[in-house]
Protein backbone atom coordinates (compact mmCIF):
# COMPACT_ATOMS: atom_id res chain seq x y z
CA UNK A 1 0.00 0.00 0.00
CA UNK A 2 1.08 3.37 -0.72
CA UNK A 3 1.58 5.88 2.01
CA UNK A 4 -0.58 8.53 2.96
CA UNK A 5 1.43 11.40 1.00
CA UNK A 6 1.45 9.35 -1.99
CA UNK A 7 -0.81 8.42 -5.11
CA UNK A 8 -0.69 4.80 -6.64
CA UNK A 9 0.08 5.36 -9.96
CA UNK A 10 -2.40 4.70 -12.83
CA UNK A 11 -0.94 5.53 -15.71
CA UNK A 12 2.74 6.01 -17.59
CA UNK A 13 3.80 8.92 -18.49
CA UNK A 14 6.86 7.98 -21.39
CA UNK A 15 9.11 10.94 -22.06
CA UNK A 16 9.92 9.87 -25.15
CA UNK A 17 12.41 11.75 -27.24
CA UNK A 18 12.59 14.70 -25.47
CA UNK A 19 15.53 17.08 -26.49
CA UNK A 20 14.81 16.00 -30.31
CA UNK A 21 11.38 18.05 -30.82
CA UNK A 22 12.78 19.72 -33.76
CA UNK A 23 13.50 17.10 -35.85
CA UNK A 24 10.08 15.17 -34.77
CA UNK A 25 8.84 15.37 -38.33
CA UNK A 26 12.02 13.56 -39.48
CA UNK A 27 11.86 10.92 -36.60
CA UNK A 28 7.95 10.35 -37.61
CA UNK A 29 8.57 10.04 -41.17
CA UNK A 30 11.70 7.54 -40.68
CA UNK A 31 10.35 5.26 -38.43
CA UNK A 32 6.65 5.10 -39.82
CA UNK A 33 8.81 4.06 -43.55
CA UNK A 34 10.86 1.37 -41.11
CA UNK A 35 7.55 0.44 -39.74
CA UNK A 36 6.13 -0.40 -42.71
CA UNK A 37 9.32 -1.84 -44.60
CA UNK A 38 9.59 -4.43 -41.78
CA UNK A 39 5.54 -5.62 -41.77
CA UNK A 40 5.75 -6.22 -45.54
CA UNK A 41 9.57 -7.72 -45.38
CA UNK A 42 8.23 -9.99 -42.69
CA UNK A 43 4.63 -10.69 -43.67
CA UNK A 44 6.15 -11.55 -47.63
CA UNK A 45 8.71 -14.11 -45.88
CA UNK A 46 5.52 -15.66 -44.16
CA UNK A 47 3.29 -15.45 -46.85
CA UNK A 48 5.65 -16.84 -49.24
CA UNK A 49 6.92 -19.70 -46.68
CA UNK A 50 2.90 -20.58 -46.14
CA UNK A 51 1.64 -20.72 -50.07
CA UNK A 52 4.90 -21.80 -51.96
CA UNK A 53 5.42 -25.87 -52.16
CA UNK A 54 9.78 -25.75 -52.43
CA UNK A 55 9.81 -23.54 -49.29
CA UNK A 56 7.95 -25.84 -47.20
CA UNK A 57 11.20 -27.14 -45.11
CA UNK A 58 12.16 -26.89 -41.67
CA UNK A 59 14.73 -24.22 -42.26
CA UNK A 60 11.70 -21.77 -43.70
CA UNK A 61 9.39 -23.11 -41.29
CA UNK A 62 11.50 -21.78 -38.36
CA UNK A 63 12.27 -18.63 -40.21
CA UNK A 64 8.51 -18.10 -40.45
CA UNK A 65 7.67 -18.00 -36.87
CA UNK A 66 11.14 -15.90 -36.35
CA UNK A 67 9.11 -13.11 -38.75
CA UNK A 68 6.01 -13.57 -37.02
CA UNK A 69 7.29 -12.83 -34.00
CA UNK A 70 9.26 -9.84 -35.42
CA UNK A 71 6.13 -8.30 -36.78
CA UNK A 72 4.25 -9.35 -33.32
CA UNK A 73 7.42 -7.40 -31.49
CA UNK A 74 7.54 -4.09 -33.91
CA UNK A 75 3.40 -3.96 -33.37
CA UNK A 76 4.06 -3.77 -30.05
CA UNK A 77 6.46 -0.78 -29.64
CA UNK A 78 6.76 1.04 -32.95
CA UNK A 79 2.66 2.52 -33.16
CA UNK A 80 3.31 3.83 -29.48
CA UNK A 81 6.55 5.24 -30.42
CA UNK A 82 5.43 7.06 -33.43
CA UNK A 83 2.34 8.18 -31.08
CA UNK A 84 4.91 9.77 -28.95
CA UNK A 85 6.93 11.70 -31.17
CA UNK A 86 3.92 12.81 -32.79
CA UNK A 87 2.19 14.45 -29.30
CA UNK A 88 6.34 14.54 -27.96
CA UNK A 89 4.87 12.63 -24.97
CA UNK A 90 2.86 9.58 -24.00
CA UNK A 91 0.33 8.50 -22.08
CA UNK A 92 -0.47 4.26 -21.19
CA UNK A 93 -2.70 2.95 -18.55
CA UNK A 94 -0.55 1.39 -15.64
CA UNK A 95 -2.35 -2.24 -16.47
CA UNK A 96 -1.75 -1.13 -20.87
CA UNK A 97 2.38 -0.91 -19.61
CA UNK A 98 2.26 -3.79 -17.86
CA UNK A 99 0.69 -5.87 -21.35
CA UNK A 100 3.30 -3.97 -23.03
CA UNK A 101 5.85 -4.72 -21.28
CA UNK A 102 4.40 -8.78 -21.29
CA UNK A 103 4.04 -8.96 -24.67
CA UNK A 104 7.57 -7.32 -25.81
CA UNK A 105 9.29 -9.88 -23.11
CA UNK A 106 7.48 -13.33 -25.19
CA UNK A 107 7.93 -11.57 -28.70
CA UNK A 108 11.27 -10.51 -28.22
CA UNK A 109 13.21 -13.45 -25.95
CA UNK A 110 11.63 -16.10 -27.85
CA UNK A 111 13.77 -15.28 -30.79
CA UNK A 112 16.54 -16.84 -28.69
CA UNK A 113 14.81 -20.41 -28.28
CA UNK A 114 14.00 -20.03 -32.60
CA UNK A 115 17.24 -18.76 -33.61
CA UNK A 116 18.91 -21.86 -31.35
CA UNK A 117 16.29 -24.15 -32.90
CA UNK A 118 17.42 -23.01 -36.68
CA UNK A 119 21.08 -23.63 -35.39
CA UNK A 120 20.22 -27.35 -34.61
CA UNK A 121 18.36 -28.10 -38.08
CA UNK A 122 21.63 -26.84 -39.77
CA UNK A 123 23.75 -29.05 -37.13
CA UNK A 124 21.06 -32.20 -38.45
CA UNK A 125 21.47 -31.03 -42.44
CA UNK A 126 24.99 -31.16 -42.29
CA UNK A 127 26.05 -33.23 -39.32
CA UNK A 128 23.78 -35.73 -39.98
CA UNK A 129 22.52 -35.25 -43.97
CA UNK A 130 21.55 -38.79 -44.47
CA UNK A 131 19.04 -39.05 -41.41
CA UNK A 132 17.90 -35.66 -41.60
CA UNK A 133 14.53 -36.48 -43.13
CA UNK A 134 14.00 -39.04 -40.22
CA UNK A 135 15.12 -36.78 -37.53
CA UNK A 136 13.87 -33.44 -38.78
CA UNK A 137 10.48 -34.68 -39.03
CA UNK A 138 7.01 -32.39 -39.14
CA UNK A 139 6.32 -33.27 -35.50
CA UNK A 140 9.34 -32.35 -34.28
CA UNK A 141 9.52 -28.99 -35.87
CA UNK A 142 5.96 -28.52 -34.58
CA UNK A 143 6.96 -29.84 -31.26
CA UNK A 144 10.37 -27.11 -31.17
CA UNK A 145 8.05 -24.05 -31.88
CA UNK A 146 5.32 -24.53 -29.73
CA UNK A 147 8.17 -25.55 -26.75
CA UNK A 148 10.24 -21.94 -27.73
CA UNK A 149 6.96 -20.25 -27.43
CA UNK A 150 5.23 -21.65 -24.44
CA UNK A 151 8.40 -21.86 -22.36
CA UNK A 152 9.05 -18.21 -23.64
CA UNK A 153 5.74 -17.04 -22.26
CA UNK A 154 5.85 -18.82 -18.79
CA UNK A 155 9.30 -17.52 -18.08
CA UNK A 156 7.79 -14.15 -19.31
CA UNK A 157 4.61 -14.42 -17.13
CA UNK A 158 6.44 -15.35 -14.11
CA UNK A 159 8.03 -12.37 -14.15
CA UNK A 160 5.69 -9.52 -14.88
CA UNK A 161 3.21 -11.62 -12.16
CA UNK A 162 6.26 -10.54 -9.38
CA UNK A 163 6.43 -7.16 -10.74
CA UNK A 164 2.29 -6.66 -10.67
CA UNK A 165 3.31 -7.54 -6.97
CA UNK A 166 4.97 -4.73 -5.97
CA UNK A 167 3.68 -1.01 -5.00
CA UNK A 168 4.08 1.96 -7.51
CA UNK A 169 3.42 4.86 -5.85
CA UNK A 170 4.28 8.77 -6.69
CA UNK A 171 6.47 8.71 -9.70
CA UNK A 172 4.76 7.95 -12.81
CA UNK A 173 6.90 8.60 -15.57
CA UNK A 174 10.01 6.92 -17.37
CA UNK A 175 12.17 8.48 -19.76
CA UNK A 176 11.83 6.16 -22.77
CA UNK A 177 9.51 5.24 -25.42
CA UNK A 178 8.15 1.99 -24.22
CA UNK A 179 7.19 -0.15 -21.07
CA UNK A 180 10.80 -1.72 -20.77
CA UNK A 181 12.10 -3.96 -17.79
CA UNK A 182 14.47 -1.85 -16.10
CA UNK A 183 12.79 1.93 -16.34
CA UNK A 184 9.72 0.10 -14.84
CA UNK A 185 11.16 -1.62 -12.34
CA UNK A 186 12.56 1.28 -11.17
CA UNK A 187 9.42 2.91 -10.68
CA UNK A 188 8.33 0.15 -8.05
CA UNK A 189 8.52 1.34 -4.25
CA UNK A 190 9.21 -1.83 -2.95
CA UNK A 191 12.00 -3.60 -2.65
CA UNK A 192 12.71 -5.40 -5.71
CA UNK A 193 16.01 -7.38 -4.59
CA UNK A 194 13.72 -11.12 -5.26
CA UNK A 195 12.36 -9.87 -8.77
CA UNK A 196 16.82 -8.67 -9.33
CA UNK A 197 17.43 -12.51 -8.57
CA UNK A 198 14.80 -14.25 -10.53
CA UNK A 199 15.58 -11.96 -13.51
CA UNK A 200 19.01 -13.16 -13.67
CA UNK A 201 18.39 -16.93 -13.78
CA UNK A 202 15.62 -16.48 -16.32
CA UNK A 203 18.08 -14.14 -18.26
CA UNK A 204 20.87 -16.86 -18.44
CA UNK A 205 18.22 -19.60 -19.15
CA UNK A 206 16.93 -17.48 -22.12
CA UNK A 207 19.85 -16.25 -23.39
CA UNK A 208 23.16 -17.42 -22.06
CA UNK A 209 21.56 -21.57 -22.44
CA UNK A 210 20.66 -20.84 -26.30
CA UNK A 211 23.46 -18.98 -27.21
CA UNK A 212 26.21 -21.69 -25.87
CA UNK A 213 23.95 -24.16 -27.53
CA UNK A 214 24.51 -22.05 -31.07
CA UNK A 215 28.23 -21.93 -30.53
CA UNK A 216 28.29 -25.59 -29.66
CA UNK A 217 26.32 -26.62 -32.89
CA UNK A 218 28.25 -24.50 -35.12
CA UNK A 219 31.45 -25.91 -33.34
CA UNK A 220 30.45 -29.50 -34.47
CA UNK A 221 28.85 -27.87 -37.87
CA UNK A 222 32.69 -26.24 -38.75
CA UNK A 223 34.35 -29.45 -38.24
CA UNK A 224 32.00 -31.29 -40.14
CA UNK A 225 32.45 -29.24 -43.54
CA UNK A 226 35.92 -29.16 -42.87
CA UNK A 227 35.48 -32.84 -43.52
CA UNK A 228 33.82 -31.83 -47.13
CA UNK A 229 36.63 -32.93 -49.78
CA UNK A 230 35.64 -30.65 -52.59
CA UNK A 231 35.59 -27.05 -52.24
CA UNK A 232 32.19 -26.78 -53.71
CA UNK A 233 30.73 -28.63 -51.29
CA UNK A 234 32.25 -26.47 -48.61
CA UNK A 235 31.24 -23.26 -50.24
CA UNK A 236 27.80 -25.01 -50.42
CA UNK A 237 27.22 -26.07 -46.81
CA UNK A 238 28.68 -22.68 -45.45
CA UNK A 239 26.21 -20.52 -47.90
CA UNK A 240 23.71 -22.52 -46.50
CA UNK A 241 24.79 -21.38 -42.25
CA UNK A 242 25.62 -17.87 -43.87
CA UNK A 243 22.26 -16.11 -42.99
CA UNK A 244 21.75 -17.93 -40.07
CA UNK A 245 24.78 -17.18 -38.95
CA UNK A 246 24.17 -13.16 -40.01
CA UNK A 247 20.78 -13.45 -37.59
CA UNK A 248 22.80 -14.83 -34.65
CA UNK A 249 25.65 -11.50 -34.54
CA UNK A 250 23.09 -9.16 -35.33
CA UNK A 251 20.75 -10.45 -32.55
CA UNK A 252 23.30 -11.50 -30.02
CA UNK A 253 25.54 -8.10 -30.98
CA UNK A 254 22.40 -6.32 -30.24
CA UNK A 255 21.96 -7.67 -26.65
CA UNK A 256 25.38 -7.68 -25.09
CA UNK A 257 25.31 -3.94 -26.46
CA UNK A 258 22.10 -2.84 -24.73
CA UNK A 259 22.06 -5.47 -21.90
CA UNK A 260 26.27 -5.64 -20.97
CA UNK A 261 26.01 -1.87 -20.97
CA UNK A 262 26.56 -0.09 -17.55
CA UNK A 263 23.38 0.92 -15.81
CA UNK A 264 24.31 4.34 -14.27
CA UNK A 265 22.41 7.48 -14.92
CA UNK A 266 23.94 8.85 -17.95
CA UNK A 267 24.51 4.91 -19.95
CA UNK A 268 20.69 5.04 -18.96
CA UNK A 269 19.50 7.53 -21.72
CA UNK A 270 21.86 5.91 -23.92
CA UNK A 271 19.97 2.84 -23.76
CA UNK A 272 16.65 3.99 -24.46
CA UNK A 273 18.69 4.76 -27.88
CA UNK A 274 20.14 1.09 -27.71
CA UNK A 275 16.73 -0.78 -27.53
CA UNK A 276 16.03 1.08 -31.11
CA UNK A 277 18.59 -1.79 -32.05
CA UNK A 278 16.34 -4.54 -31.16
CA UNK A 279 12.76 -2.97 -31.55
CA UNK A 280 13.67 -1.45 -34.73
CA UNK A 281 16.59 -2.66 -36.05
CA UNK A 282 16.88 -6.45 -36.07
CA UNK A 283 13.23 -7.03 -37.35
CA UNK A 284 14.40 -4.44 -40.41
CA UNK A 285 17.48 -6.64 -40.78
CA UNK A 286 16.11 -10.04 -41.00
CA UNK A 287 13.88 -9.65 -44.26
CA UNK A 288 16.89 -8.27 -46.03
CA UNK A 289 18.98 -10.97 -44.66
CA UNK A 290 16.91 -13.59 -45.99
CA UNK A 291 15.62 -12.22 -49.34
CA UNK A 292 19.02 -10.98 -50.51
CA UNK A 293 20.93 -13.93 -49.52
CA UNK A 294 18.91 -16.90 -49.85
CA UNK A 295 18.14 -18.09 -53.92
CA UNK A 296 15.42 -20.23 -52.38
CA UNK A 297 13.52 -16.87 -51.04
CA UNK A 298 14.56 -15.26 -54.30
CA UNK A 299 13.08 -18.22 -56.57
CA UNK A 300 9.63 -17.65 -54.51
CA UNK A 301 9.64 -13.74 -54.82
CA UNK A 302 10.08 -14.84 -58.94
CA UNK A 303 7.06 -17.47 -58.38
CA UNK A 304 4.58 -15.62 -56.95
CA UNK A 305 5.63 -12.44 -59.01
CA UNK A 306 5.04 -14.49 -62.00
CA UNK A 307 1.72 -16.05 -60.68
CA UNK A 308 0.15 -12.64 -59.98
CA UNK A 309 1.10 -11.41 -63.73
CA UNK A 310 -0.15 -14.36 -64.91
CA UNK A 311 -3.34 -14.25 -63.33
CA UNK A 312 -3.55 -10.46 -64.40
CA UNK A 313 -3.12 -11.38 -67.83
CA UNK A 314 -5.84 -14.09 -67.95
CA UNK A 315 -8.63 -11.36 -66.48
Amino acid sequence: MCEENQTQVTQIRLLGFRGLQKYKPLLFIVFLLTYIFILAGNLLIILLVTTIDHLKTPMFYFLKHLSTADVLLTTSIVPVMLDIIFVEEGVLPFWGCIIQLHVFGIFGFVQCFLIAVMSYNRFLAICHPLRYSSLMGPNLCLQLVVGSWFLVTVLISSEVFVVIQFNFCGLDSIDHFFCDFGPIVELATSDTSVLMILDFFISIFMIFFPFAFIITTYFFIFFAILKISSAYGKRKAFSTCSSHLTTVCIYYGTLITVYMASTDEGSANINKYRSLLYTVGTPLMNPIIYSLRNKEIRRAMQKMVNRVFQNGWKR
